[in-house]
């Protein structure tokens, strides 16, 4: 069995045991992007095989991280919401926590960019395990990373709860300051939103 038929096979038993923590509001494989302290909190709730999800990283993310995000005036926790096909997603999103907490971003930001590329061919796997060599990450370390059952069901939870304390249906999804807004919108709503929350 490969490694990814081996994910998939756990996400269906994940996925139909309840979570954990639904009503928490930060989880232990959270990562921050900002400031911790900062006024406004963004929570995106994203997938890795969500084409929407990547534009929004290639196009709009930046925009926030810019004018928001590096200026203090916000921070962003990304929480996996995985989406079809289920074991490539939650692999992708395991492979960006398994890069450690400081290259977290930097991973993902890879993963999201390049998503045309090892989402299109035959061999995805492989095709991340290039790209994360970036990240000082070996063919080795990925193929560990994607047998930790204790992360893939801590990414289900998480995304359980969202679904649950938030509402959150579909990627993506953010949350400003508690606020659900649906859909990768361009920059001008989400500025929009990010100063109604101020």
């Amino acid at each position: 069995m490969t490694v990814l038929a081996r994910l998939f096979a756990l996400i269906v038993v994940f996925a139909a045991a309840p979570a954990l923590a639904a009503d928490a509001d930060s989880f232990a494989i959270d990562r921050v992007l900002g400031k911790a302290d900062a006024p406004i909190t963004i929570i995106e709730y994203a997938s890795t095989t969500c084409g929407h999800c990547a534009n929004f990283h290639k196009t709009t993310l930046p925009e926030i991280k810019t004018n928001w995000i590096d200026t203090g005036k916000a921070k962003l926790i990304y929480r996996d919401f995985p989406t079809g096909p289920a074991g490539l997603s939650v692999g992708a999103s395991m492979i960006a926590h398994c890069s450690g907490p400081d290259r977290y971003f930097g991973v993902l930001d890879l993963i999201m960019k390049n998503q045309d590329k090892w989402m299109r061919d035959q061999n995805p796997l492989d095709v991340l395990k290039k790209l994360v060599r970036f990240a000082g990450m070996t063919g080795d370390d990925v193929d560990a990373c994607l047998k930790r059952q204790d992360l893939a069901k801590d990414i289900q939870d998480r995304a359980q709860a969202g679904s649950k304390k938030y509402d959150v249906e579909s990627t993506p999804s953010l949350i400003i300051n508690g606020k659900l807004i649906v859909g990768a919108r361009d920059y001008a709503d989400f500025d929009k939103a990010l100063k109604a929350a101020k």
